[in-house]
């Protein structure tokens, strides 16, 4: 990990090193935390953070779904964002704003623990990799199967259910594999281990639905709106396993891994990086970094740094 110099920790920007939890933290023992994942890049008019807002209503909504009172407003989360990133004196960067149960309470009610909030930006690059980003990379089905929806809400972001993605990416990944697929309880096609999924057969983008377990991706959202814009036609459906294999083109989107195209899948040979995942991922950093105008608004630029004390 790159490390940057500050940490906002609860309304208080503290030296990276200090940025500690308590050992009998809630959120360490139990998973009680939920977070996001967010870009910021570098544009002609400096850092831009991408999709905040949405990011932010998302992180809003992991909270509520575990009961997790948050003392901050968004426009308070958006501005603390706005200052780790010019404290740190970043451009291009990920963030990452966390919401746990603290220090106080052992044991699975967990109502009466404290709830603290942090937010860490550091520079990262490519998450699958430059090279998986130009030539695709390997995937494998997963043994292991995606969380049902009506065992855990899939729709949140929570760092327990987290577990699940890190069997399937440990499990492929000693197969010699760069990621994994995950199968719902159904059978059919859910994502990544942190990444939704998109089928190209025909000239038709296929993705699964909300309903299929599958986490309710800002990256997959505005992949669905730029396909659209560029007169694809996109459909969610169920996806059956066998689909993989025979598609024209496979790709993965996510905040980290941005639009990453497969390769292979279960050693079935996909070949190089399709026309529609190419054009899509063009699009895709025309918008994030400031190059397409009709995007500005998912941009947040960051206001000028003002140095940290």
């Amino acid at each position: 990990m790159q490390e940057a110099e500050k940490i906002w920790m609860n309304g208080t920007l503290v030296d990276w090193a200090d940025a500690k939890v308590h050992v009998l933290s809630h959120g360490l023992h139990y998973g009680s935390s939920v977070f996001e994942g967010i870009r910021a890049y570098q544009t002609d008019e400096g850092p831009a953070v991408f999709r905040l807002d949405d990011h932010l209503a998302r992180l809003e909504r992991s909270a509520a779904q575990y009961f997790m009172p948050v003392s901050y407003s968004r426009e308070e989360m958006r501005q603390a964002v706005h200052q780790v990133v010019a404290a740190n004196g970043l451009g291009a960067c990920y963030i990452r704003p966390i919401i746990l149960r603290g220090y106080g309470v052992m044991g699975l009610f967990p109502l009466e623990a404290p709830v603290d909030v942090s937010i860490a930006a550091w520079e990262w690059g490519a998450y699958l990799g430059e090279e998986g980003l130009e030539r695709g990379i390997r995937a494998k089905i997963s043994s292991w199967r995606r969380i049902g929806n009506n065992t855990i809400p899939a729709t949140a972001k929570a760092g327990g259910q987290y577990l699940n993605s890190i069997l399937a990416k440990i499990e492929t990944h000693k197969a010699g594999y760069e990621e994994a697929i995950l199968l719902n309880e159904n059978g059919f096609v859910a994502d990544g281990s942190g990444e939704n999924i998109f089928v190209v057969k025909g000239g038709t983008i296929l993705t699964p639905p909300i309903s299929a377990s599958i986490l309710e991706g800002i990256t997959r959202d505005t992949v669905i709106e730029l396909a659209q814009d560029e007169g694809y036609t996109v459909v969610e459906r169920e996806i059956a396993r066998a689909e993989l294999y025979t598609a024209n083109e496979v790709f993965v989107t996510g905040t980290a891994a941005e639009v990453c195209p497969l390769r292979s899948i279960d050693d079935h040979e996909l070949g190089d990086p399709g026309p529609i995942t190419r054009r899509l991922q063009e699009r895709f950093f025309a918008a994030s970094e400031g190059r397409d105008p009709r995007y500005s608004h998912w941009l947040d630029p960051v206001p000028a740094a003002t140095p940290a004390a």
